[in-house]
């Protein structure tokens, strides 16, 4: 499996279904690798891990090994990584103990490929377009007015009637990215303020 910056921390984390502090703690115990990259014409780089990550996290969840020693991790890792994608093979790790990677769902590899495939297609940021907000390529719209939308309780459907020239995979990829990618900076109003 070649080594590419694929994904964000939070993208490896959304696409794997795990949390993000699980892959900081994998990536600061060198379990697995992370490449500077730089996307959407960011300045600044950040770091990605290869798409191979996201089913590494998903497959130690699925089979309840998260509390694997380091070095069992490290193993299984290594043994994916020189996996030809998506072809997955079963790995054992230690004596009699094999991670199944054939239960690894087939809509999982897909979905990771779709999304790479579409983040590239439909998200689009510019600074000289609302600051360089990401958007759906070729219009104003933002990811996050997608995801503020869909959160409200609108479906794809919706934005599809509202925008039936976009096609629906592009609010789709912008809702995966817009919680991947949270705005910075501090939230509206007093969050810590309860209600009276």
């Amino acid at each position: 499996m070649a080594h590419q910056a694929d994904f964000t921390v939070r993208e490896t984390a959304e696409l794997s279904g795990v949390a993000p502090g699980t892959i900081e703690k994998a990536i600061q115990s060198k379990i697995v690798p992370t490449f500077p990259a730089t996307l959407h014409n960011n300045s600044k780089p950040t770091r990605h891990l290869p798409r191979g990550a996201v089913v590494f996290f998903h497959a130690l969840k699925a089979a309840r090994l998260t509390r694997l020693p380091v070095t069992h991790k490290k193993k299984i890792w290594q043994r994916l990584a020189g996996m030809e994608w998506p072809r997955l093979e079963n790995i054992e790790f230690s004596p009699y103990t094999v991670l199944h990677l054939e239960n690894v769902p087939a809509e999982l590899v897909a979905a990771t490929d779709r999304y790479l495939r579409d983040r590239e297609a439909f998200i689009h940021s510019d600074p000289d377009i609302l600051g360089g907000t990401p958007v759906i390529r070729g219009t104003r719209i933002t990811v996050y007015s997608v995801l503020g939308r869909l959160d409200g309780g609108e479906t794809i459907d919706d934005l599809v009637e509202d925008y039936p020239e976009i096609d629906p995979r592009a609010f789709e990829t912008a809702e995966l990215y817009a919680r991947s990618h949270p705005l910075r900076g501090r939230p509206a109003g007093r969050p810590w303020k309860t209600a009276s």
